[in-house]
């Protein structure tokens, strides 16, 4: 430990905060929270009987920061929303974004539709769901469309709107055309009733209807339509068996399960909606701590997505900052949420199942987690080992130029955290100064770009120094990159990847570092540069075609965007613009004769 570090140990508060470990590098790779700063961060340096997992993180931390705030509570939301824009490599990571469907019914419409939405809100309407894996909510819409003739359309539709055209939905039977005042609102209530109850879970009248046109379309010798609705009663028994375990005394509640296998554990969250089993969900992590040390963390991050909050939270155990965890959770639905441990009775059996759910998971899955290990955070821990890097690469970035004969270049850089791709930090670069086909000054230029705006710190995906920069190259633009670094005091570490011999080089080394194909940290600079390059050569492409639609035919007084966009449909290419006839170009919407002499003349110039 060094004595900057032992320094700002000793003079930490003892208030309520948040902590931020850094590695060498000042990349932040661990957000923590604390009711006493001062004890907290102090116990990660103290005795030698640490977990796994912390004894890597402490080896790893070269600084920290810390905010102070006002509460527990301040450092309890703090802390989630610190790890969701860090990405740390030592915390519990959920993915975002993973919000899984449900079905929507918005009763407050005259003709209420069914709609499929990931976003749950206080709107007044019917959601039913999440629907995970076995049946889709597609699946259940074309059920209840073919049982019940809900519409599925956008139209705006009340009792005083002209009556139009129905469209095909009505012809094949999967809707019952409100939009033509076929039905009256009071009938189609009914029809709403109907669907409600079987979204519920009371499937017996919707078998009855559906086996009912199935017999019909038989007889009629229609049986493309009969084998439609025979699958359309699988999807339904299928549907049956998920909702088969009945909790009526339960209702709405999640129950969390946890089990550990040493350095591997799982977390299950089993989902209880309307007295029904709905699904479970699995989330396997490496090198955790106790279930004590982890919920509330888990939990929070859970919960703090689109997720439905349910008024009913059951653990296996109590543990810590759960009544903070409550107090936001009840905020955040409006109504009081209470997290509770299991002791006895149904809680307690679905807590072991959760569990026993978790291990099986865990077990099956656990050889996929090491490979997928081993390709990403084992990829760059080996490849620390491999160019005698100071630190692990957590934060890799690999820059490529693309141009065609000088014209249109631009650069990308693509991001690497923990050995995978960070699409949300990718940039695209415009190359400003540069004339020609000089790669040299693109990079140039692209680098002390970036690393102006790391200085600014302004953009987050610029915040952050990278731990390796990699080179699409051999010697020369590696010692081009290198020379850029040092003009601007950049003490960064940089490699390259030469393609015909995928040789690595780095600096002040002669000789080329040369892996077996089969090596994972040959493989993960093979993915950034490929990467680099695609994202390049598809940024460079989308510009080309947009020069060379607005070089040409933005020149043509009247032709806008949208004639020009349907221009370009219709023919394919300017090229077939150019041999196209005055009278095939007076096809095309809005285009007078006048235009489409000049497009030809300005085409043919």
């Amino acid at each position: 430990m060094n004595e900057r570090l032992k320094e700002k140990l000793h003079t930490l508060p003892t208030q309520s905060g948040v902590y931020l470990m850094k590695d060498i590098s000042g990349n932040i790779i661990y957000v923590g929270k604390a009711k006493n700063l001062k004890r907290r961060v102090n116990s990660y340096f103290v005795g030698n009987d640490k977990p796994i997992k912390t004894f890597n993180l402490v080896e790893n931390i070269a600084d920290f920061d810390y905010i102070v705030v006002a509460s527990d509570t301040d450092a309890f939301l703090l802390e989630n929303n610190l790890i969701k824009k860090y990405q740390p490599h030592y915390n519990i990571l959920l993915k975002d974004g993973k919000n899984y469907p449900y079905i929507k019914i918005n009763l407050k419409e005259d003709f209420p539709k069914l709609e499929i939405t990931r976003k749950v809100k206080k709107d007044g309407a019917k959601y039913f769901g999440p629907y995970f894996n076995g049946i889709s909510p597609e699946q259940i819409l074309e059920i209840v469309a073919r049982a019940f003739n809900l519409r599925t359309c956008n139209l705006k539709i009340t009792e005083t709107i002209k009556p139009v055209r129905p469209c095909l939905n009505y012809d094949i039977g999967l809707c019952s055309a409100p939009c033509a005042h076929h039905i009256s609102k009071q009938d189609y209530q009914k029809q709403v009733d109907e669907v409600i109850k079987f979204l519920k879970g009371d499937t017996a009248g919707v078998y009855q209807i559906l086996e009912q046109k199935m017999q019909s379309a038989s007889d009629s010798l229609n049986f493309e339509k009969a084998i439609k609705i025979r699958e359309e009663i699988k999807a339904l028994n299928l549907l049956k068996l998920r909702w088969t375990t009945q909790f009526s005394k339960l209702l709405n509640q999640d129950v969390v399960g946890y089990y550990s296998s040493g350095t591997n554990a799982v977390f299950t969250v089993t989902i209880i909606r309307d007295g029904k089993l709905m699904a479970v969900e699995n989330f396997s992590m490496l090198d955790l701590q106790s279930f004590d040390t982890i919920a509330s963390s888990f939990l929070m991050q859970y919960y703090s997505g689109n997720r439905t909050i349910p008024k009913k939270i059951v653990a296996p155990e109590d543990f810590a900052d759960r009544e903070i965890l409550e107090n936001f959770l009840s905020e955040k639905l409006g109504e009081k949420v209470s997290i509770i441990a299991a002791k006895k009775g149904a809680n307690k059996k679905l807590c072991y199942m959760a569990s026993i759910n978790g291990k099986e998971y865990l077990e099956k899955s656990l050889g996929l987690i090491k490979t997928r290990q081993m390709q990403t955070i084992g990829a760059i821990e080996r490849l620390k080992d491999v160019l005698k890097l100071e630190s692990v690469p957590y934060r890799m970035e690999c820059y490529d130029i693309s141009n065609i004969s000088g014209t249109n270049s631009v650069a990308s850089m693509v991001v690497f955290l923990n050995g995978e791709p960070a699409k949300k930090h990718y940039r695209k670069f415009n190359i400003k100064t540069v004339v020609g086909s000089d790669d040299f000054a693109s990079m140039k230029e692209t680098l002390l770009r970036r690393l102006g705006e790391l200085k600014k710190g302004e953009d987050d995906s610029f915040a952050c120094r990278p731990n390796l920069i990699v080179v699409d190259g051999g010697k020369g633009q590696l010692s081009s990159v290198c020379q850029i670094l040092s003009e601007q005091n950049e003490n960064i570490a940089v490699c390259s990847l030469a393609k015909q011999d995928e040789e690595i080089f780095v600096p002040n080394q002669e000789e080329s570092i040369k892996l077996k194909r089969s090596d994972v940290a040959l493989q993960v600079l093979q993915r950034i540069r490929d990467e680099a390059h695609r994202f390049a050569i598809t940024f460079h492409r989308s510009k080309r075609t947009k020069a060379m639609t607005k070089s040409i035919l933005d020149d043509v007084k009247g032709i806008g965007k949208v004639r020009k966009r349907e221009l370009l449909n219709k023919f394919g290419s300017l090229e077939n613009i150019k041999n196209a006839s005055l009278d095939e170009l007076m096809l095309i919407k809005g285009v007078t004769e006048a235009e489409a002499k000049a497009i030809l003349e300005k085409l043919n110039k």
